[in-house]
């Protein structure tokens, strides 16, 4: 048997350059390159095969662990699941601050490969710089901390053992059910080790990620549903996008007079205009989706995991002896909502029940005229909110509708968390599939920076847009400056509303006077944050890195800075002040967040009766 003696670092990158997947007869190369940080955990192991013998694998340097695994995540994202970047740390936090990241590609179904170092094997020079020591189970190290957030977790300790441990990553990540991160924790001396490796470990493989079909008996088990269904009603989730099945969920809908509504990441698989497309659905949706989900008898979800946003902590369907029907590529997610499971890839079963459906001459009950005015409604509704002014200065809502109509409808816009995405999701009317990318699974602050740069290194012939507030922002933005670096143009659109107003206007809602949310000085007088606003000079900060910087405090001043911005040839930033509390609020929706029983303020007493009430209607799976 023929053998190359490489280290484990060596061997590892020279098995990841050879990957491949095959989709639908399509071959891509699955592992685009490496996103890095160095310590002492990894520059003489991972790092000197990188910098020796990387092949066609490209290296792109970090400035902050979670911020590259985001981009890593995002660039999965927008390529549906069809390419990669592996993501390396030193040990201890260099390590640990790719865990949260980690979780958001876990908890969104999306593949990413983390490469962080760990102690010594051989426990020769213990305890090293950033170990973690456990005093009852020396086994135990930091990188233990991504077993609950990755897929699949590995630690090789011998070099032998990095075959198994890469074909199982290999496995998970492009298992279309059970992806999610992965991690393979390398100990720095076991890095540098060598090992005779068989040389076809290092062939060319091709994974062939086969459609899942369903059964005959579970499309006539799904088909049984709509015996009796009058009103159904399609969720969109985002296994549509990842199935490339936006134009079949279009057919399917036409063919049978079905609405649908979005989830956050299902949204844009239908332009916004589709006289079918009904909008948000859930916590964050429209009062059209809304009003048709609690009268509909049937829901049919396709790619959807559910969330409590989704289904507005299960009272969204209220309808008396409403159905399910799930159809998914993951059997946990196509079990929820004591549903229908018709488990099989989105495309495949939205093609198979449709030539059933067809072949027993279904429709639904719904009038053309009574959808017509549903959407109506809802369009009238984004039409005053983008129109809106504010005496106070510019709304969030009338800025984001400056932006819609002033950006190219090719553009892809990213965001994750605060205000902006429940805003986004009612009213961006988004005309072409993947160009709304939301991280919403985890809601992670901090991603939109990160996102929006793996979004442009996914497409670098778009314009990508960060729209990301200010708390966000200043919680993570370092992959601005590797944009920079790596000239691949975004533009952040930071909206300025002085603090976590999201979580200030859910407190304020909730018996809360509002508290610790705001950037705010400190008032001698009360010892809180209750003084003036801070000033923060976001613009410069954009400009002291290089990139470039506008301003605009009204809806003259942000058309004319996107205009300016998309002339540009680096990353831009363009500082947007906004009135605080000028975001939509819930359309008919409820969301669970637990109140005290007890309480000083009779307002917190109220609200706390409030949601008791509330879970009460609410459903129990």
């Amino acid at each position: 048997m023929k053998t190359i003696r490489m280290t484990m670092a060596q061997a590892l990158l020279a098995f990841l350059d050879r990957q491949y997947i095959s989709v639908d007869g399509q071959e891509t190369k699955f592992v685009k390159g490496v996103m890095g940080i160095f310590g002492h955990g990894n520059v003489t192991g991972v790092g000197e095969a990188l910098e020796r013998s990387p092949g066609e694998l490209i290296y792109i340097q970090g400035k902050n662990e979670q911020g590259m695994v985001h981009a890593a995540t995002a660039f999965a994202k927008q390529t549906n699941r069809r390419q990669i970047f592996a993501c390396t740390s030193s040990i201890g936090p260099g390590a640990l601050n790719m865990v949260t990241a980690a979780a958001t590609a876990t908890v969104n179904r999306l593949p990413v490969l983390l490469l962080p170092g760990d102690n010594f094997a051989s426990r020769q020079p213990d305890p090293v710089l950033q170990q973690l020591e456990y005093a009852s189970d020396y086994t135990v190290a930091a990188t233990d901390a991504f077993k609950p957030v990755s897929r699949y977790w590995d630690r090789i300790a011998r070099p032998e053992q990095l075959m198994s441990a890469a074909l199982q990553a290999m496995r998970i990540l492009t298992d279309p059910a059970e992806t999610g991160a992965v991690t393979l924790a390398l100990p720095q001396d076991a890095q540098a080790e060598a090992f005779d490796y068989p040389a076809d470990f290092f062939a060319k493989r091709v994974h062939a990620i086969d459609r899942r079909p369903p059964s005959r008996a579970s499309i006539e088990r799904a088909a049984a549903l709509f015996t009796e269904a009058k009103r159904p009603l399609i969720i969109a989730g985002g296994g549509v996008h990842y199935a490339d099945a936006a134009r079949q969920l279009a057919s399917f809908a036409e063919a049978f007079g079905i609405p649908a509504a979005e989830t956050q990441a299902g949204k844009s698989a239908l332009p916004w205009d589709h006289r079918l497309n009904m909008g948000a659905i859930g916590v964050t949706g429209s009062l059209s989706a809304n009003r048709l989900a609690r009268e509909a008898d049937l829901i049919i979800g396709i790619g959807t995991r559910y969330s409590d946003f989704t289904t507005a902590s299960k009272s969204a369907f209220r309808q008396e002896g409403v159905k399910v029907l799930n159809l998914n590529v993951n059997a946990a997610d196509a079990a929820k909502l004591n549903g229908i499971a018709l488990t099989a890839d989105a495309r495949e079963a939205i093609a198979a029940l449709h030539a059933e459906l067809a072949s027993r001459g279904y429709q639904a009950a719904y009038s053309a005229d009574e959808l017509e005015r549903h959407k109506l409604v809802w369009d009238r509704e984004v039409d005053r909110l983008y129109a809106e002014e504010s005496a106070e200065g510019l709304s969030q809502t009338r800025a984001l509708g400056v932006i819609n109509q002033t950006i190219d409808s090719s553009s892809i816009i990213v965001c994750a968390a605060g205000s902006l995405p429940g805003d986004l999701h009612r009213l961006w009317r988004s005309s072409e599939p993947k160009t709304y990318h939301m991280e919403y699974g985890f809601s992670c602050m901090g991603y939109e920076v990160g996102g929006a740069f793996g979004a442009a290194l996914a497409e670098p012939d778009r314009e990508v847009y960060a729209i990301v507030g200010d708390g966000s922002y200043l919680m993570l933005h370092s992959e601005l400056l590797t944009s920079l670096q790596e000239n691949r143009k975004m533009t952040v659109l930071l909206f300025d509303n002085h603090g976590f107003q999201c979580i200030h206007n859910l407190q304020r809602g909730h018996g809360s006077d509002g508290f610790g949310n705001e950037f705010r000085y400190r008032s001698p007088g009360t010892g809180r944050l209750t003084g003036d606003y801070m000033p923060i000079d976001f613009a410069s900060h954009a400009r002291s890195l290089g990139a470039a910087a506008f301003t605009a405090k009204t809806a003259e001043e942000l058309r004319e800075a996107l205009l300016q911005a998309k002339k540009e040839t680096r990353s831009t930033l363009i500082e947007i002040s906004v009135v605080p509390g000028t975001g939509t609020s819930g359309y008919e929706a409820w969301w669970r967040v637990d109140v005290p029983e007890v309480s000083v303020s009779d307002k917190v007493i109220e609200a706390h009766q409030a949601m008791q009430a509330r879970i009460r209607e609410a459903g129990p799976y």
